[in-house]
């Protein structure tokens, strides 16, 4: 079966919209405890100003603390020229840069049009050059814009164009309030793979509307071998009210793993990760594996199931019928 490429987003995207500041020893532990789970790609942090994202202001002490494990690929979020600057003094493995295809949405989240955005993010590119750190870009509301409505295909392409033409290494399609549906993803895949073979191409979802693992799949009959996932569900998207967070790494895998996929991931390990969770961010989490556990994890017998025939063969009326 066709090898998948799992890629943790929990450290970075949603330790920023927990309203706990998680302690910098226990982000490394967790991210090394992370690094024996079997991911292609940790997003580590972000290296946004500790004024605009307080959660991850600890970037370069984190960075500086985990393990690496070979063959785990160790990506931050990287805003602007500052950001590349930092990221790249820490050893990184891949820069990861984001803007919104949607005009509206990029408005709001970055303070900025689309075309500020991509002058910016090319700065960046430049300044991280041809050397050993790879470029990923992250294109938000590529499924539609809670401000806007549908984002036609043609933009998130012509987009995705002008970062080819910088030589950037992958793109990621972000359906970032959970607006995606499945023909729509395989559409979109399908059209960004026959335009742009070259590229990297990651899917990252949002289960606002309980669509993401069907999305998944749909993406699958598309070709699409990495996914972005966060350990419990955690994240989410502060412009799209009621949103809850991204795909449950352990409740994709279960279902990937039981469909036969080779994601090289180590289960039980994930979901030992995940149980650290809630003490470390003081609230539950949306994972269904968690709560539910695996499909085959099963339940003693009741007691009285083991007496129940004995009873029936002593019941006159039971023999009778």
């Amino acid at each position: 079966m066709k090898r998948l490429y799992m890629q943790e987003v929990a450290t970075r995207d949603g330790f920023q919209n927990e309203r706990t500041f998680i302690e910098t020893e226990d982000k490394i532990a967790l991210i090394d405890e992370l690094s024996q789970c079997g991911y292609a790609r940790i997003e580590v942090t972000s290296f946004t100003s500790p004024k605009a994202i307080p959660a991850l202001r600890d970037a370069e002490a984190v960075m500086a603390g985990i393990r690496r494990q070979p063959g785990v690929e160790y990506t931050v979020l990287v805003p602007n020229v500052r950001g590349a600057e930092r990221a790249l003094g820490c050893g990184i493995d891949e820069a990861n840069l984001v803007m919104s295809v949607s005009e509206p949405h990029n408005r709001s989240n970055l303070r900025m049009t689309r075309e500020q955005s991509f002058a910016q993010l090319k700065e960046v590119i430049g300044v991280i050059g041809r050397g050993p750190v790879a470029v990923n870009v992250s294109l938000s509301t590529a499924f539609g814009c809670p401000m806007q409505g549908d984002v036609p295909p043609e933009e998130v392409l012509r987009w995705i164009e002008g970062f080819v033409a910088l030589d950037v290494r992958g793109v990621t399609l972000c359906d970032t309030t959970g607006m995606a549906y499945p023909s729509q993803v395989q559409a979109l895949s399908e059209a960004v793979r026959g335009r742009f073979p070259q590229l990297q191409l990651t899917l990252h979802f949002h289960n606002t509307r309980g669509m993401a693992l069907a999305n998944t799949l749909a993406a699958l009959q598309a070709g699409v071998d990495r996914f972005d996932a966060s350990l419990g569900g955690l994240g989410g998207c502060p412009y799209a009210p009621g949103a809850s967070g991204n795909v449950c790494t352990e409740d994709l895998v279960h279902m990937l793993d039981l469909m036969g996929y080779d994601t090289g991931m180590d289960l039980d390990r994930v979901i030992a990760a995940s149980a650290r969770l809630p003490s470390l961010i003081g609230h539950d989490t949306p994972s269904q594996i968690l709560r539910a556990g695996k499909r085959l994890d099963l339940h003693p017998i009741p007691e009285h199931v083991n007496s129940l025939g004995q009873q029936i063969g002593n019941n006159p009326t039971e023999r009778r019928q």
